[in-house]
């Protein structure tokens, strides 16, 4: 996995601090009647399974969007522009904004949008500029004197073509259908990369292309069968009605660091250390390990809540999950396949284990891409708010690879809700 300095502030000590002087005005207590479904015609069970969701949770029967497509885990741009984006702007702008806050998509909604492919000259002039960057390399490597002014012209050559190719590359426009939808409300942005998501606390201050108006709140109920999706809602409500019991496991990969001002997988590591804090100051018996070494087979049970890496594409059965259980698992890829009955990814393998909730990236995100562990749990042990918004308010980039895979009203502490204090 790739870093980049995004993310590399030393705010995370203090996120969680402006968590809680930020939250009534932040956040806004999700309710039934401002989220809409999204299920496809064309998938067995969607539409089904989107219509048990809606009584369970006592969501307005009008609030179910109906899109017509083949079933499959990816779509092209084009399909996501003109099969699920329109019909749900279209929806969405019957309705009055302030009615409308979180889209939950269903089984059988794609799961990824597939870059864009090069076209005619663009792909005819990709393969010549990868021939000739092949050619001025092996030129290159033949020249004795690395240092003289044939060699120079080379290395120029070279990075000029390398400049030209990357202009051609759509590799970076790939993303999460999830993470598209948040943005729906907008007919237009850049496609490359990622764009900073208004409601991440770590933002707070800065000058955003998009305001929080422009956001919906996504979700996805999602799984590799029927039988598993509707056990997450079951699982959701039951451990919401009487309260989601058991242990917290945090699984670092360095000892506690005793300095500030961390980057990269330094910082992520350093926030399981300050999620594990935030959760065992509610009470939540908390086990943190701190050996490069994962938890192994036998060493979680009882287990509520997870987040830990970094085991790529390897799933690690190590827990006994409790009905309602969070967790998710910081690598890449570990949402490209909820389906695929050979994969072992994360998010896949944790819902067939047991899982109500999780959280993966559909693509490399990079790491500074995924929710804030400090924030993420923090707030969903608070007990006030919903899982969807823990995540919103967690999470650094929009329009690209991460996914939430479960009930976006889902409260597994409401009964320990901190009571708010008076200003």
């Amino acid at each position: 996995m790739s870093v980049t300095d995004c993310l590399c502030k030393d705010f995370i000590g203090g996120l969680f601090a402006v968590v809680l002087l930020l939250m009534p005005a932040m956040v806004w207590g999700l309710t039934p009647a401002e989220v809409v479904v999204v299920a496809n015609r064309f998938a067995a069970d969607s539409v089904n399974l989107a219509r048990y969701y809606m009584e369970k949770r006592g969501i307005p029967r009008g609030n179910l969007i109906l899109i017509d497509l083949k079933s499959s885990e990816s779509c092209s741009r084009e399909v996501y522009d003109e099969e699920i984006a329109t019909p749900v702007r279209d929806f969405l702008r019957k309705k009055s904004r302030n009615d409308v806050r979180c889209l939950v998509t269903m089984f059988g909604v794609p799961l990824k949008v597939k870059p864009p492919p090069l076209m005619g000259d663009e792909k005819d002039r990709h393969w010549e500029l990868k021939k000739e960057k092949e050619d001025t390399a092996k030129a290159l490597k033949t020249i004795s004197d690395a240092k003289g002014p044939e060699a120079g012209k080379l290395k120029d050559a070279l990075a000029r073509l390398e400049k030209e190719l990357k202009t051609l590359d759509r590799s970076n426009q790939g993303a999460a259908v999830d993470s598209e939808l948040s943005l729906v409300l907008n007919e237009s942005y850049p496609l490359e990369n990622w764009l900073p998501n208004p409601f991440f606390v770590g933002f707070k201050n800065q000058v955003l292309p998009f305001g929080k108006k422009s956001v919906l709140l996504v979700s996805r109920l999602d799984g590799p069968s029927e039988k598993i999706v509707r056990r997450i809602i079951d699982d959701s409500i039951a451990a919401e009605a009487h309260g989601l019991k058991g242990t917290a496991y945090f699984d670092a990969r360095w000892a506690k660091p005793d300095k500030g001002n961390l980057k990269g997988y330094a910082l992520y590591d350093n926030s399981l250390y300050l999620a594990a804090d935030r959760v065992r100051l509610r009470g939540i018996p908390v086990v943190i390990n701190d050996k490069p070494a994962l938890f192994q087979a036998g060493e979680a049970p009882d287990a509520a809540l997870y987040c830990g890496w970094y085991s790529l594409g390897k799933y690690v059965d190590a827990f006994d999950w409790q009905p309602g259980a969070i967790g998710y698992h910081i690598a890449s890829d570990e949402c490209a396949t909820l389906r695929s009955g050979s994969s072992n990814v994360w998010c896949k393998r944790m819902l067939e284990d047991g899982v109500a909730a999780t959280i993966g990236p559909v693509a490399e995100p990079y790491v500074q891409a995924f929710p804030v562990p400090e924030v993420f749990f923090g707030i969903v042990t608070e007990g006030k708010y919903s899982l969807v918004e823990a995540y919103f308010l967690s999470l650094p980039y929009l329009s690209w690879q991460m996914v939430l895979v479960g009930d976006p009203l889902y409260r597994p502490y409401k009964n320990r809700a901190i009571p708010e204090v008076s200003r």
